[in-house]
C-alpha cells in the first residue's frame, strides 16, 4: 500500500460472496457496531456497510454487497453489485479491493463468483470461511496452493472465534494499490465457452488444493436431511416449527405490547396532566404520542419474527424449509420461501412484509408483498369477536359445533383462498416471469452466532421505527385532524333529545365526544360515502368507523363505541357497547344491524385494507406508491365486491 493510500480515510471494500458463505457473520465481526443500513438509491435492495480498520493508520469503508451465486445480472441484487463494483452508482466509488467470502465445505459453488470477481481488475482477496467445520470433516485444504492457483492471497478466518481476522487485514491492505493478475485458463473466453472454461479452471484448483474425507462428508447432514427434508416426515417437523414461532409472536409478545400501550397511554396522560387543555395537547396526545404508540406496539412482534428467522436461517433449516414447501407454492407461481413471510402475516403483515426480504426475485418477492395483507391477522380479531358476540353468541352447528368458532374458521379460510387465487393471478399478469426455478444450496447445519442474531433483530427494527414510521405518524395525524375539526358547538336542548332519540341508551360522559365525532370531517366523510356503502347494509355511521378503522383495524371498536355514545374504552366484549350495536336504530325506526350486516362487515375486514402501519410498510418495502396504491386498490374492490355479494345475496336467500 502506498503512503497516499495508507492515509486515505476514504478507502472502498467490498465483501462479496454466496448466501449461506459466512458473510453476514464476517462482515459483523469486523465492523461490529460501526454500521448502518441504507437503500441503494431508487430502488429496494438494502446497503449495508461499517467502519473496518485495517492498522494504524487507515479506517476503511467496508461495503456489504448483497449474497450472490453469479453476477450475470439476472436479478436486482445481481445488477447492483455490478454497478457498485465498476463504480456506476453516483456517490458510491469503485472500491480500492474486494473481500470474496468463500465457503470452504463448498469451494467448487463459491470459487464461481470469484472467478467472476477476478475480471473487474480490482484486487481480491479470499477469505476461507467455515473452516471449523471444514475440519471437523477431517477435509484437508492446501492454502498455499490454493492462493498460488488463484494468483491472490487467501486466508482462513472464522468470525466467532476471530480466527484470521489480523491476517485478513494484513492482506486486505497490502493488495490496495495492485494490479491483480487474472487465471489464464479462463481469460479471453467469451460466451458458453466462457462458462465451460470457467468450472474447468474451479476443478482443477479443488482437485489440486484440497483433500476429502470421502468417509465422513457430509455424513451428518445428509442423515439429519433425510428426516428434516422427507416428503411426510419433514412436513409434520416443519408445521410443528413453525406452530412455535407463531404461538411465540402471538403469545410471548402479548406482554411487551401490553407493557407498550400502557407506557405510551401513561405518557400521554402525563402529557396532558402539565398543558392547558387545547388543540396543541390533543395534537400532542391523540395525534403524536397515540400515532407513535400505534407503530411502537408491532416492534415485540418484528423483534421476535426476526429472532425465529436469524435462528432458522443460522442453523440451515430455513432453506429445508424453502426447498420442502416449493413445489407447493409453485403451483400458484410462488416460491417456496414466501411460505414463511405469509404464515408469519396471520400474527401480523408488518413482519411478514418485511420477511420478504428472504425472497430473491423481484417479482416473487412482490407478488408474496402484495397477498400477505388478506392473511387474517390478529388485528381483525376485535372486529370478528364484537360481530360473533352481537348476533351468533350461543348458536351451534349440528348441535355440537359453536357457530362463532366456524365462523372464524371460514374468515381465516376466505383469506388464504383469496391469496391463492390473486397470487395465480398477478403472476399470470402483471407480475408474469417463468416458472421460479429453485436454486438453493443446502448449507451445513451449525449452532447460530448469537451476536448476529442480535444485530438482525435490532436493525430490523431501526429500520421499521425510523422508516415506516415516519410515514405511520403522518397518517395519524390526519387522521386525527379529520376526527378533531370541525370543533363541535356547545350542545343544545334539540340535540341532546335528538342524541337520546337515536341511540337509546346515551351516555352524558362521552355525549359530547359522540357529538364531535358526528360533526366532523371523517362523520362528513361517512354521510359522504354512505351512497356508497349502503349496498352492503352499512350506513354513515359504519363508514365513519371504516374510515378511522384505516389507522388499525381494531380501532373500529373504539370508534363504534364513541359513535354509539357508550365511550371510547369499551371492547369487544363490552355488553353495553354489543347492546347498542342491536339496538341501533335509522331515521325510519328500523334496525341498523343484522346478523347478515354483521357478516358483511366481517368479509369485507377480510379482504380490505383498513391499516395504515401495513401501507407505510409496503411502500417501504417496495420503494414505490405505485404498488402500494394498487395494492390499496385491489384490495378494496375485491372487499367491496365480496361484501356486495354476501349482503345481497343473503337477502336474495331471504336472510336478514
Amino acid at each position: 500500500m502506498n503512503e497516499q493510500t495508507r492515509t486515505n480515510a476514504n478507502v472502498i471494500i467490498a465483501l462479496a460472496g454466496n448466501p449461506n458463505a459466512g458473510k453476514t457473520t464476517l462482515f459483523n465481526s469486523l465492523t461490529g457496531l460501526r454500521q448502518k443500513i441504507a437503500n441503494y438509491p431508487g430502488v429496494t435492495v438494502e446497503r449495508k456497510a461499517g467502519v473496518w480498520k485495517l492498522d494504524d493508520l487507515t479506517i476503511t469503508n467496508l461495503i456489504d454487497l448483497p449474497g450472490l451465486y453469479s453476477l450475470d445480472a439476472t436479478s436486482l441484487d445481481e445488477k447492483i453489485s455490478r454497478d457498485v463494483l465498476t463504480g456506476s452508482i453516483d456517490g458510491f466509488p469503485k472500491p480500492d479491493a474486494i473481500v470474496a467470502v468463500v465457503d470452504a465445505t463448498n469451494l467448487e459453488r463459491n470459487l464461481y463468483l470469484v472467478t467472476q470477481l477476478f475480471e473487474y481488475e480490482i484486487p481480491v482477496v479470499v477469505a476461507l470461511t467455515m473452516i471449523d467445520v471444514f475440519e471437523k470433516q477431517k477435509h484437508q485444504i492446501n492454502v498455499p496452493k490454493l492462493s498460488a492457483l488463484l494468483k491472490t492471497p487467501v486466508v482462513e478466518v472464522n468470525a466467532k472465534s476471530g480466527r484470521g481476522k489480523e491476517k485478513l487485514a494484513e492482506m486486505t491492505g497490502a493488495v490496495i494499490g495492485s494490479t491483480p493478475q487474472i487465471p489464464l485458463r479462463f481469460n479471453g473466453e467469451i460466451g458458453n465457452s466462457k462458462i465451460f472454461a470457467r468450472y474447468n479452471f474451479i476443478s482443477d484448483v479443488v482437485q489440486q488444493s484440497i483433500k476429502h474425507n470421502d468417509l465422513e462428508e457430509h455424513y451428518v447432514s445428509e442423515k439429519i436431511d433425510s428426516v428434516l427434508t422427507h416428503k411426510v416426515f419433514g412436513l409434520a417437523i416443519l408445521i410443528a416449527v413453525l406452530l412455535l414461532v407463531f404461538q411465540a409472536i402471538f403469545s410471548w409478545a402479548v406482554l411487551p405490547m401490553d407493557l407498550l400501550e400502557q407506557g405510551f397511554g401513561g405518557l400521554g396522560e402525563l402529557v396532558r396532566s402539565q398543558m392547558t387543555e387545547g388543540i396543541l395537547a390533543d395534537l400532542l396526545v391523540d395525534g403524536i404520542i397515540a400515532g407513535v404508540g400505534g407503530v411502537m406496539i408491532f416492534l415485540p412482534q418484528i423483534l421476535l419474527l426476526f429472532l425465529f428467522i436469524s435462528i432458522l436461517e443460522d442453523t440451515g433449516y430455513l432453506a429445508r424449509a424453502a426447498f420442502l414447501l416449493d413445489r407447493l407454492m409453485s403451483r400458484v407461481g410462488l416460491h417456496g420461501k414466501a411460505f414463511l413471510p405469509l404464515m408469519s402475516s396471520f400474527a401480523c403483515a408488518i413482519p411478514g412484509i418485511m420477511a420478504t426480504r428472504t425472497i430473491e426475485n423481484r417479482r416473487d418477492r412482490f407478488a408474496t408483498i402484495l397477498i400477505a395483507p388478506l392473511m387474517s391477522c390478529s388485528a381483525r380479531l376485535p372486529v370478528y369477536t364484537l360481530m360473533i358476540a352481537a348476533f351468533f353468541a350461543g348458536q351451534t352447528v349440528f348441535g355440537i359445533l359453536s357457530l362463532g368458532a366456524v365462523l372464524m374458521l371460514a374468515m381465516y379460510s376466505l383469506g388464504i383462498i383469496a391469496a391463492i387465487i390473486v397470487a395465480f393471478v398477478l403472476k399470470r399478469t402483471i407480475l408474469k416471469a417463468p416458472p421460479p426455478p429453485f436454486i438453493m444450496e443446502l448449507p451445513p447445519y451449525r449452532l447460530p452466532n448469537v451476536r448476529t442474531i442480535l444485530q438482525n433483530m435490532l436493525s430490523r427494527a431501526g429500520l421499521f421505527v425510523k422508516r415506516a414510521g415516519t410515514v405511520i405518524l403522518a397518517i395519524s395525524i390526519v387522521l386525527w385532524a379529520l376526527m378533531y375539526f370541525p370543533r363541535a358547538e356547545v350542545e343544545s336542548s334539540e340535540v341532546r333529545v335528538q342524541s337520546v332519540e337515536q341511540f337509546e341508551t346515551p351516555n352524558p360522559e362521552f355525549d359530547t365526544n359522540s357529538r364531535q365525532l358526528q360533526n366532523s370531517y371523517a362523520g362528513k366523510l361517512g354521510h359522504i360515502i354512505e351512497p356508497v356503502i349502503q349496498p352492503l347494509g352499512f350506513d354513515w355511521k359504519i363508514g365513519v368507523a371504516l374510515i378511522a378503522s384505516f389507522a388499525a383495524r381494531e380501532v373500529l371498536v373504539s370508534t363504534l363505541s364513541i359513535i354509539y355514545n357508550v365511550g371510547k374504552d369499551e371492547n369487544e366484549e363490552s355488553e353495553t357497547l354489543i347492546s347498542a350495536i342491536r339496538n341501533a336504530k335509522k331515521p325510519d325506526g328500523s334496525l341498523v344491524w343484522s346478523p347478515l350486516t354483521a357478516l358483511t362487515l366481517m368479509v369485507f375486514f377480510v379482504l380490505a385494507m383498513q391499516c395504515m402501519s401495513t401501507v407505510a410498510v409496503v411502500r417501504r418495502e417496495t420503494n414505490s406508491w405505485r404498488w402500494t396504491m394498487f395494492m390499496v386498490g385491489y384490495m378494496t374492490i375485491l372487499a367491496y365486491a365480496a361484501a356486495f355479494v354476501t349482503y345481497q345475496g343473503g337477502r336474495l336467500l331471504g336472510f336478514t
